[in-house]
């Protein structure tokens, strides 16, 4: 099955390939309105977001769920997966879709992309939604020691080379990551999920593209780009931001996300779906939803022009 037979689901969006900071990106778009760009986390793609697509056109929004460098059918190159450079493209893509600026919503790594561009460009960007992904400076400070879900070992054991790549396309840890980092007893993943992204992530080179965020924020930490990124991530977001997490997420510390606020000074909430762990927009959709949407029509009612 090609690449596009594999990225291109068909469902009640359009699928566009668009150039922007020196790459081609891949996306599904649905609706009119203000533009509501989708981030999604790893091991996954845009069809992370297939519930909250559908839902967001309904309620009046442009929604666009695209794919990250290095993922699903946007491009695979050689480097770019600084947090600078993701920024960038996320940037680039609200330029190219003609639009000055977009309501962010990222999960995960998509999450950590969306902080980025809050801090380092705030004039394309309305309101933060991070979903599981607390603020960059507090992700890796509650490692809960160095239990195997903990963000710090998570990274740390993506760092070897070749043998990650070979390990994350098998479907036994694709099943198993997912299945780990969900709430137990959650009906998420289904076999189509596991299915689907581990086709994705096993198209080379995109097991190795997905493994560069991983391995450049662990190696980042001691080089000057890293220290220079922290010293960016310092200046305060002035924007709306909500935070919805997982009850049950083993991956990220409940201190980390409380800990974000300190560096938010516009409204800042936070927000916990019991029945849920890491991937709360795809283990319990429709009340992800309704949280998304109550707080985007609260921004507008509090004087956050995310109508225009």
């Amino acid at each position: 099955m090609a690449t596009g037979e594999k990225v291109e689901i068909a469902g009640p969006w359009t699928h566009r390939h668009i150039a922007a900071n020196g790459a081609r990106f891949h996306l599904a778009e649905t609706g009119d309105g203000p533009l509501v760009l989708l981030l999604h986390g790893f091991p996954e793609f845009w069809w992370a977001w297939r519930h909250q697509l559908p839902a967001l056109a309904e309620a009046g929004y442009r929604a666009a769920a695209m794919d990250l460098r290095g993922y699903g059918g946007s491009d695979k190159t050689r480097d770019g997966y600084d947090p600078r450079s993701l920024a960038a493209d996320v940037v680039g893509v609200i330029r190219t879709l003609g639009c000055r600026d977009a309501v962010l919503v990222g999960q995960g790594w998509g999450g950590y992309v969306a902080w980025a561009v809050a801090t380092v460009h705030p004039d394309v960007v309305r309101a933060l939604c991070a979903v599981a992904s607390p603020h960059p400076a507090e992700l890796l400070r509650f490692p809960a020691g160095l239990l195997a879900k903990s963000p710090l070992a998570h990274v740390a054991a993506m760092q070897l080379p070749w043998l990650p790549e070979r390990r994350i396309t098998q479907v036994d840890y694709i099943s198993r990551h997912l299945a780990g980092w969900a709430a137990p007893g959650s009906r998420f993943p289904d076999e189509e999920a596991v299915e689907r992204y581990r086709d994705a992530l096993a198209e080379w080179p995109s097991s190795h593209c997905a493994l560069e965020y991983h391995r450049w924020l662990f190696r980042s930490r001691l080089r000057a780009d890293g220290k220079a990124f922290g010293l960016a991530m310092r200046r305060p977001i002035e924007l709306p931001v909500l935070h919805i997490g997982g009850a049950a997420d083993p991956a990220v510390h409940r201190n980390a996300v409380i800990r974000s606020a300190r560096h938010v000074t516009g409204p800042f909430a936070q927000v916990t779906i019991d029945a849920a762990g890491h991937f709360p927009h795809e283990e319990a959709p429709q009340r992800f939803n309704e949280l998304l949407l109550e707080w985007l029509s609260q921004s507008a009612r509090a004087g956050v022009d995310l109508l225009r």
